[in-house]
Protein backbone atom coordinates (compact mmCIF):
# COMPACT_ATOMS: atom_id res chain seq x y z
CA UNK A 1 0.00 0.00 0.00
CA UNK A 2 0.92 3.51 -0.85
CA UNK A 3 -0.18 7.04 -0.78
CA UNK A 4 0.78 9.92 -2.77
CA UNK A 5 -0.23 13.25 -2.90
CA UNK A 6 0.68 15.76 -5.81
CA UNK A 7 0.78 19.61 -4.95
CA UNK A 8 2.18 23.26 -6.34
CA UNK A 9 5.03 24.36 -3.93
CA UNK A 10 3.68 27.20 -2.09
CA UNK A 11 6.07 29.63 0.21
CA UNK A 12 6.29 29.07 3.96
CA UNK A 13 2.64 27.21 4.02
CA UNK A 14 -0.21 26.54 6.53
CA UNK A 15 -0.29 23.86 8.71
CA UNK A 16 -2.86 21.95 6.32
CA UNK A 17 0.03 22.07 3.93
CA UNK A 18 2.16 19.84 5.94
CA UNK A 19 -0.60 17.79 7.12
CA UNK A 20 -1.20 16.64 3.79
CA UNK A 21 2.33 15.95 3.60
CA UNK A 22 2.57 14.15 6.95
CA UNK A 23 -0.32 11.54 5.73
CA UNK A 24 1.72 10.32 2.99
CA UNK A 25 4.56 8.25 1.67
CA UNK A 26 5.64 10.73 -1.05
CA UNK A 27 4.62 14.14 -2.05
CA UNK A 28 5.39 15.55 -5.31
CA UNK A 29 5.90 19.51 -6.04
CA UNK A 30 3.89 19.84 -8.88
CA UNK A 31 6.04 22.81 -10.49
CA UNK A 32 5.19 22.27 -13.77
CA UNK A 33 1.89 23.70 -13.78
CA UNK A 34 1.12 27.67 -14.75
CA UNK A 35 2.32 29.96 -12.29
CA UNK A 36 -0.53 31.55 -10.95
CA UNK A 37 -0.63 35.56 -10.03
CA UNK A 38 -2.41 36.67 -6.44
CA UNK A 39 -2.29 33.07 -4.96
CA UNK A 40 0.06 31.02 -2.93
CA UNK A 41 2.97 30.11 -5.08
CA UNK A 42 5.28 33.43 -3.78
CA UNK A 43 3.36 35.24 -0.92
CA UNK A 44 1.43 33.80 2.71
CA UNK A 45 0.21 35.58 5.47
CA UNK A 46 1.67 36.31 8.66
CA UNK A 47 0.27 37.51 12.07
CA UNK A 48 0.94 41.53 13.02
CA UNK A 49 -0.10 44.05 15.13
CA UNK A 50 -1.79 45.33 12.55
CA UNK A 51 -3.78 42.44 11.71
CA UNK A 52 -2.95 39.82 8.87
CA UNK A 53 -0.59 40.62 6.46
CA UNK A 54 0.93 39.24 3.37
CA UNK A 55 4.61 38.54 2.79
CA UNK A 56 5.06 38.10 -0.70
CA UNK A 57 8.36 37.28 -2.65
CA UNK A 58 8.26 39.81 -5.77
CA UNK A 59 8.43 37.61 -9.03
CA UNK A 60 8.55 38.30 -12.96
CA UNK A 61 5.49 36.66 -14.82
CA UNK A 62 7.13 37.30 -18.79
CA UNK A 63 4.01 35.02 -20.29
CA UNK A 64 1.17 33.93 -18.53
CA UNK A 65 1.88 29.95 -19.83
CA UNK A 66 4.88 30.25 -18.09
CA UNK A 67 5.33 27.36 -14.83
CA UNK A 68 6.09 27.28 -11.51
CA UNK A 69 9.56 26.26 -11.91
CA UNK A 70 9.87 28.88 -14.64
CA UNK A 71 9.55 31.70 -12.32
CA UNK A 72 12.38 33.79 -11.08
CA UNK A 73 12.90 36.18 -8.17
CA UNK A 74 12.39 40.01 -9.43
CA UNK A 75 14.23 41.58 -6.32
CA UNK A 76 17.09 39.69 -4.93
CA UNK A 77 17.26 41.81 -1.74
CA UNK A 78 13.75 40.12 -1.17
CA UNK A 79 15.12 37.56 1.78
CA UNK A 80 16.02 40.09 3.89
CA UNK A 81 13.32 42.21 4.03
CA UNK A 82 11.02 39.18 4.78
CA UNK A 83 13.24 38.13 7.58
CA UNK A 84 13.46 41.62 9.05
CA UNK A 85 9.32 41.39 8.89
CA UNK A 86 9.50 38.21 10.86
CA UNK A 87 11.92 39.38 13.36
CA UNK A 88 9.97 42.47 14.44
CA UNK A 89 6.45 40.52 14.03
CA UNK A 90 7.39 37.58 16.36
CA UNK A 91 10.00 38.40 18.87
CA UNK A 92 7.41 37.83 21.18
CA UNK A 93 6.36 34.92 20.85
CA UNK A 94 7.15 32.63 23.23
CA UNK A 95 9.61 30.16 21.19
CA UNK A 96 11.10 32.92 18.12
CA UNK A 97 14.37 32.70 20.23
CA UNK A 98 14.66 29.28 19.88
CA UNK A 99 14.65 29.13 15.91
CA UNK A 100 15.45 32.41 15.51
CA UNK A 101 19.12 31.18 14.03
CA UNK A 102 17.89 29.01 12.22
CA UNK A 103 15.11 30.94 9.96
CA UNK A 104 17.85 33.53 10.10
CA UNK A 105 20.69 31.55 8.30
CA UNK A 106 17.56 30.30 6.17
CA UNK A 107 16.43 33.47 5.11
CA UNK A 108 19.60 35.36 4.33
CA UNK A 109 21.02 31.85 2.33
CA UNK A 110 18.11 32.03 0.47
CA UNK A 111 19.90 33.61 -2.66
CA UNK A 112 18.59 31.13 -5.41
CA UNK A 113 17.36 32.78 -8.30
CA UNK A 114 14.08 30.41 -8.87
CA UNK A 115 10.76 30.34 -7.06
CA UNK A 116 10.57 26.77 -6.67
CA UNK A 117 13.87 26.71 -5.15
CA UNK A 118 13.10 28.99 -2.42
CA UNK A 119 9.62 27.24 -1.68
CA UNK A 120 11.41 23.49 -1.84
CA UNK A 121 14.31 25.00 0.15
CA UNK A 122 12.04 26.16 2.84
CA UNK A 123 9.67 23.43 2.84
CA UNK A 124 12.89 21.10 3.31
CA UNK A 125 13.87 23.12 6.47
CA UNK A 126 10.18 23.18 8.06
CA UNK A 127 9.52 19.71 7.53
CA UNK A 128 12.63 18.95 9.24
CA UNK A 129 11.87 21.19 12.16
CA UNK A 130 8.58 19.34 12.71
CA UNK A 131 10.11 15.42 12.29
CA UNK A 132 8.22 14.47 8.88
CA UNK A 133 10.28 12.13 6.97
CA UNK A 134 7.49 12.04 3.75
CA UNK A 135 10.21 11.21 0.58
CA UNK A 136 9.93 15.04 -1.51
CA UNK A 137 9.83 14.37 -5.28
CA UNK A 138 9.80 17.04 -8.12
CA UNK A 139 7.41 16.54 -11.15
CA UNK A 140 9.95 17.65 -13.22
CA UNK A 141 11.87 14.51 -12.63
CA UNK A 142 9.23 12.89 -14.74
CA UNK A 143 7.70 12.69 -18.12
CA UNK A 144 4.23 14.30 -17.67
CA UNK A 145 0.99 13.05 -19.43
CA UNK A 146 -1.51 15.55 -21.22
CA UNK A 147 -4.62 16.13 -19.43
CA UNK A 148 -5.38 17.17 -15.64
CA UNK A 149 -6.33 14.22 -14.47
CA UNK A 150 -4.17 12.14 -16.54
CA UNK A 151 -0.80 13.44 -15.48
CA UNK A 152 -1.77 13.42 -11.85
CA UNK A 153 -2.57 9.09 -12.57
CA UNK A 154 0.41 8.85 -14.37
CA UNK A 155 2.87 10.31 -11.82
CA UNK A 156 0.65 7.84 -9.43
CA UNK A 157 1.58 5.07 -11.55
CA UNK A 158 4.90 5.55 -11.64
CA UNK A 159 5.49 6.12 -8.26
CA UNK A 160 3.79 3.02 -7.95
CA UNK A 161 0.51 4.26 -5.72
CA UNK A 162 -1.96 2.39 -3.76
CA UNK A 163 -3.95 5.83 -3.64
CA UNK A 164 -3.76 9.33 -4.07
CA UNK A 165 -4.61 12.06 -1.29
CA UNK A 166 -5.79 15.20 -3.10
CA UNK A 167 -6.64 18.66 -1.78
CA UNK A 168 -10.51 19.23 -1.73
CA UNK A 169 -9.99 22.28 -4.96
CA UNK A 170 -9.51 19.46 -7.47
CA UNK A 171 -13.26 18.16 -7.14
CA UNK A 172 -13.78 20.14 -9.43
CA UNK A 173 -12.02 18.96 -12.12
CA UNK A 174 -10.48 15.38 -10.97
CA UNK A 175 -11.78 12.49 -13.20
CA UNK A 176 -12.33 9.90 -10.28
CA UNK A 177 -13.59 7.40 -12.57
CA UNK A 178 -10.23 7.09 -14.56
CA UNK A 179 -8.31 6.66 -10.80
CA UNK A 180 -10.93 3.73 -10.62
CA UNK A 181 -10.55 2.10 -13.93
CA UNK A 182 -6.62 2.04 -12.57
CA UNK A 183 -7.34 0.72 -9.39
CA UNK A 184 -5.86 3.81 -7.92
CA UNK A 185 -8.08 4.46 -4.88
CA UNK A 186 -9.20 8.60 -4.35
CA UNK A 187 -9.20 10.18 -0.98
CA UNK A 188 -9.88 13.79 0.03
CA UNK A 189 -7.74 15.99 2.26
CA UNK A 190 -10.29 17.38 5.08
CA UNK A 191 -9.29 20.57 6.62
CA UNK A 192 -11.84 21.56 8.88
CA UNK A 193 -11.61 20.89 12.69
CA UNK A 194 -7.98 22.35 13.77
CA UNK A 195 -7.64 23.39 17.11
CA UNK A 196 -6.46 26.95 17.99
CA UNK A 197 -3.43 27.84 19.93
CA UNK A 198 -1.46 30.38 21.81
CA UNK A 199 -1.31 33.32 19.17
CA UNK A 200 -0.34 36.75 18.84
CA UNK A 201 -2.42 39.63 18.09
CA UNK A 202 -6.08 38.53 18.06
CA UNK A 203 -8.53 37.47 17.02
CA UNK A 204 -7.03 33.92 16.35
CA UNK A 205 -6.25 32.71 12.62
CA UNK A 206 -6.00 29.70 11.02
CA UNK A 207 -4.60 30.52 7.49
CA UNK A 208 -1.21 31.73 8.29
CA UNK A 209 1.90 30.34 7.37
CA UNK A 210 3.28 27.34 9.87
CA UNK A 211 5.74 29.77 10.98
CA UNK A 212 3.40 31.27 12.90
CA UNK A 213 2.58 28.26 14.81
CA UNK A 214 6.05 27.22 15.17
CA UNK A 215 7.61 30.44 17.07
CA UNK A 216 4.31 30.27 19.13
CA UNK A 217 4.23 26.92 20.10
CA UNK A 218 7.83 24.93 19.42
CA UNK A 219 8.33 21.70 20.11
CA UNK A 220 4.68 21.30 20.57
CA UNK A 221 3.43 22.70 17.51
CA UNK A 222 3.02 18.55 16.10
CA UNK A 223 -0.08 18.78 18.79
CA UNK A 224 -2.21 21.67 16.55
CA UNK A 225 -2.11 19.76 13.23
CA UNK A 226 -4.66 16.93 12.70
CA UNK A 227 -2.68 13.97 11.88
CA UNK A 228 -1.22 12.45 14.59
Amino acid sequence: MKKIAILQSNYIPWKGYFDLIRSVDEFVLYDDMQYTKNDWRNRNKIKTQNGLEWITIPVRQETLAQTIRETRIANPLWHKQHWKMLAQNYAKAAHFKEYREIFEELYLGATESWLSEINRKFLLAINGLLGITTTIRCSSEFTLAEGKSERLLALCQTLGATTYLSGPAASDYLDVALFAEAGIGVEWMDYSGYPEYTQLFPPFAHGVSMVDLLFNEGGKAINFMKRM
